[in-house]
């Protein structure tokens, strides 16, 4: 698992796994963000198995997908909202870190 830190609060990642979620926590993150659709990609893991994971290791998480061509203003409103409402730090997630990256850039024109 690759995290790239984009600011104290914010962080980003490829795709995760539910045996990912307890390094998640032990290495301080409250929350996880999920930027991909389910079923995006062969063998991709459901939201739900990585929320279910999260939950156990006392993390929030929140599914907000995007599509990476069709990524709009109020995505990033979206996106704000709940990097307002969750704990942190916290890490998003997709399918390479990219998505979650430009997410974050227009959240914080809000």
């Amino acid at each position: 698992m690759s995290i790239h830190a984009l600011s104290p609060a914010f962080a980003v990642a490829p795709q995760i796994s539910p045996d990912d979620v307890q390094a998640i926590a032990a290495a301080g993150y409250k929350s996880i963000i999920c930027n991909r659709p389910d079923d995006e990609g062969e063998g991709q893991p459901s939201f739900e198995a990585v929320a279910q994971a999260a939950a156990q290791a006392g993390l929030q998480a929140r599914h907000l997908p995007v599509i990476p061509s069709d990524i709009s203003e109020a995505d990033g409103v979206a996106m704000a909202k709940l990097l307002s409402e969750l704990p942190g730090p916290v890490l998003a997630y997709c399918r390479s870190g990219a998505r979650s990256s430009t997410l974050w850039q227009l959240a914080q024109g809000r």
